[in-house]
């Protein structure tokens, strides 16, 4: 059972991260978390207050001895992705999380390690009382995952520290000094009315199953199937070998996850549906040919399905077909001065039908603002051309790497003194909440850093055990050199 990672060194983290597994927490549902995270704060005695967005700030007071020292900000997001193979109701059950060797794992759901070990790690430095440091302010934020809710509505006048240390990094040893802004593109189809069934035609449901998904910024350079861009590489050979006419699709769910799943309903006439499913046994062999050694359990099949009351216009799905199978997907562009990290990527997130319209979300990132406008172009370009209606949803601004920066060099030399090395210094290919802090505090001097954490976003997720001791050790020393 979950319980068991109670057990782990160093416990206060571990003991923290089981309560958060216990929490409800995706993305735009707050209210139980947030009312934890102030009764914790509370209950410790610690100055406590929740802001207009949602976020939650916790004060410290320094160490006796070390009240001259600046105020340090440690920050968090309380949200987590929510992606499951099994039935898992995010809004109701517990992470069920398990030991697996050197990591700790979910049983096929996410694990909320992002964003869940850092909230536990500042947490136990909150209510560790023999710890030396400055004034601490923790900074629990909101709905990360999914426009940056609490990041954004932070007021200019909530924090006193202008040294952050956020900690949503997901490689112990490596300081972030910068991060890719974001931008949302919500793309539409619509139509009046759907067309009227053929005679003689029957229905198909296509499912593809089995991908592996993840993080759309960490794992987009690996090279992972996307479910969205191979059941539409399919539905184009459907139609136009097979006479198949699409009446439904939906693929995909967060704009900042690689699409997982697809299923589609088509119709056909009956004598081609032998074919048909010919046709689906020969793009799983191929798809698991393609990804070999990337995708483990392609799962493409395919069932006879109800009638459904309408088809797709011919026109809008041709359209629309064209559009995606064009669309470009994945990385566009790498980053010169920090050699194996993306500059510039998008990922095709979701594709799913309403009454009279397809919507379409994609999330393109950019470490330079004209990078991801190049990106955002590109896409609005594609969907303009085949006649869709785009419209640019939320958006950020990246973080750009300060080499001279003090934090910096202290996190560092600490490091260095920690361990015999010092820690590399890299640009991720996500969205922090550094970039957006920034805007609202432009003279916060900011590090990013973290444990070992693979695959977040995706069912894979898992954190390196030792690599949260090490976080621990490197944080109460850090801590203890800021000045």
């Amino acid at each position: 059972m979950s319980a068991e990672i109670k057990q782990l060194n160093h416990q206060p983290v571990w003991n923290f991260f089981y309560e958060l597994t216990q929490i409800p927490r995706p993305t735009h549902s707050m209210d139980r978390i947030t009312a934890y995270m102030a009764a914790f704060g509370k209950s410790h005695g610690l100055e406590t207050r929740q802001d207009e967005a949602g976020n939650i700030l916790i004060r410290k007071p320094a160490s006796p001895g070390y009240e001259h020292r600046k105020p340090v900000v440690m920050q968090a997001h309380l949200d987590m992705v929510p992606q499951t193979l099994v039935a898992h109701d995010f809004l109701k059950d517990p992470i069920d999380a398990f030991i697996d060797g050197e990591w700790v794992k979910a049983r096929q759901t996410t694990l909320g390690a992002d964003n869940g070990i850092g909230v536990a790690l500042i947490m136990a430095v909150l209510t560790d009382r023999s710890l030396r440091h400055g004034e601490l302010e923790a900074l629990f934020t909101t709905d990360e995952e999914d426009g940056m809710t609490g990041a954004n509505g932070l007021k200019a006048d909530l924090l006193k520290g202008r040294i952050l240390l956020n900690c949503d990094s997901e490689e112990e040893g490596e300081l972030f000094a910068g991060c890719a802004g974001g931008a949302d593109l919500n793309i539409a189809f619509q139509y009046r009315k759907g067309a009227p069934l053929i005679e003689g035609d029957v229905a198909v449901k296509i499912i593809l199953s089995g991908l592996k998904g993840g993080h759309s910024g960490i794992d987009i350079h690996l090279g992972r199937a996307n479910a969205n861009k191979l059941m539409f590489r399919f539905l184009k050979t459907a139609v136009r070998d097979f006479g198949a006419r699409l009446a439904s699709v939906d693929g995909g769910t967060l704009r900042n996850a690689i699409p997982r799943e697809a299923v589609a309903v088509v119709t056909l006439p009956n004598g081609n549906v032998e074919a048909l499913w010919e046709l689906v046994a020969d793009y799983q062999e191929l798809f698991r040919t393609e990804y070999a050694g990337i995708e483990t359990d392609i799962r493409f099949t395919a069932e006879m399905a109800t009638q459904p009351p309408f088809l797709i216009p011919e026109e809008i799905q041709d359209d629309l077909i064209n559009a995606i199978e064009g669309c470009p997907n994945g990385v566009f562009s790498m980053l010169h001065d920090f050699p194996d990290t993306v500059e510039s990527s998008s990922n095709l997130a979701s594709v799913k039908c309403g009454k009279g319209v397809i919507e379409i979300m994609i999330l393109a990132r950019g470490s330079s603002d004209s990078r991801k406008e190049w990106v955002c172009s590109s896409l609005e370009s594609v969907f303009s051309m085949a006649g869709a209606k785009v419209e640019y949803g939320s958006a950020y601004g990246g973080w750009q790497p300060d080499t001279r920066s003090p934090l910096l060099q202290t996190m560092q030399e600490t490091y260095l003194k920690l361990y015999g090395r010092k820690p590399s210094v890299k640009v991720i290919h996500a969205g922090l909440e550094c970039g957006i802090i920034q805007e609202t505090y432009p003279d916060m001097d900011m590090i990013s850093f973290g444990p070992d954490v693979i695959h977040p976003h995706s069912p894979d997720e898992a954190v390196r055990i030792a690599s949260v001791q090490k976080l621990w050790d490197f944080t109460v020393a850090a801590l203890e050199e800021i000045e």
